[in-house]
């Protein structure tokens, strides 16, 4: 029934968890491919064992887009899962909902919700929270998607494969074609995932240019200068500390929200070198800070994945 296509590098800490929630899905038809970027470690041997197809790349010629490439070139199936090594299903059911919006042939593109883990950043679970609501969309206004946790067709890939040459947003600028078609992206909130990052402040620095070098190029009218450097990285850490002080873990959370934050827009303002105005709704997206309730726990009918608590991380 479909084909999943998973990313990796050095990825043994946290891929047979995510290789053991495929394995408890719903759906059982799954071909697991897995791209290979020069693993050193026991990456390679883990996705085996598990009846994964291995394809490499050179880590010389890896972008985020070509690697999407590789891995859906050789899928055999029309509906490709896009999931990150360090991701992990919260629900047996994640790829039957993921799948489900496709039923609707004017769906290109279906993205699931992602939050953290214990061990993520405050500023981190604010991010998740903010770019994946509890609300599912079937036909949503912008773009924006991510490939950590997503599905497309391949029969429109093979009309616009990804962009190699981007330095990350490949998801986006698909997402972007795919819309200028009049196809609709769905976002489906029960398709959830745990998303694992545990990067240094310069990981972080990093992530934030090349995704705003990305967004530079595929709308080029972005724009992100001092001010808003200096306005959106003092909002957002007021913002994570009122909320880590509603949550009870502002002593914990208080020097990595304001390193993480610095880092974010900091390597958000070096990654962009244009000036003019960028739509409203991505900015939204991508940027603001805004007020959010206090999480509650969202229950679902559906019981979560018990995974081994030797894989647990």
């Amino acid at each position: 029934m479909i084909s999943i296509v998973i990313r990796a590098y050095n990825e043994e800490r946290y891929l047979k968890r995510l290789l053991e929630g495929i394995s408890q899905q719903t759906v059982k038809d799954v071909e697991i491919i897995l791209v290979d970027s020069g693993s050193t470690d026991g990456t390679i041997a883990i996705a085996e064992s598990f009846g994964a197809k291995i394809v490499h790349i050179p880590s010389a010629e890896f972008t985020f887009g070509r690697s999407l490439n590789f891995g859906v070139r050789e899928a055999t199936r029309e509906f490709i899962v896009i999931a990150s090594a360090h991701v992990y299903p919260v629900y047996p059911d994640w790829l039957e909902t993921m799948l489900r919006p496709f039923q609707d042939e004017s769906v290109a593109l279906a993205y699931g919700k992602q939050c953290g883990y214990e061990g993520s950043k405050y500023s981190e679970h604010q991010i998740f929270q903010q770019w994946y609501p509890d609300a599912s969309s079937m036909d949503q206004a912008t773009a924006f998607c991510n490939n950590a946790n997503a599905a497309i067709r391949k029969s429109l890939w093979e009309q616009h494969p990804y962009d190699e040459t981007l330095t990350g947003l490949e998801d986006l600028e698909w997402a972007k074609w795919a819309k200028g078609r009049g196809y609709k992206i769905a976002y489906v909130a029960e398709a959830e995932i745990v998303h694992i990052h545990n990067e240094t402040p310069r990981g972080v620095y990093n992530r934030y240019r090349r995704e705003a070098m990305a967004l530079r190029r595929i709308y080029p009218e972005t724009n992100f200068n001092l001010y808003d450097f200096v306005r959106l990285t003092i909002t957002n850490i007021f913002s994570d500390l009122w909320h880590a002080a509603r949550d009870g873990v502002l002593l914990k959370s208080f020097s990595s929200i304001f390193w993480f934050r610095f880092a974010q827009f900091h390597g958000t303002r070096m990654g962009h070198r244009e000036t003019s105005l960028v739509t409203p709704q991505l900015r939204e997206t991508f940027y603001y800070a805004r007020e959010r309730k206090k999480k509650e726990d969202r229950k679902r009918d559906v019981e979560p994945i018990n995974y081994n608590q030797e894989n647990n991380e």
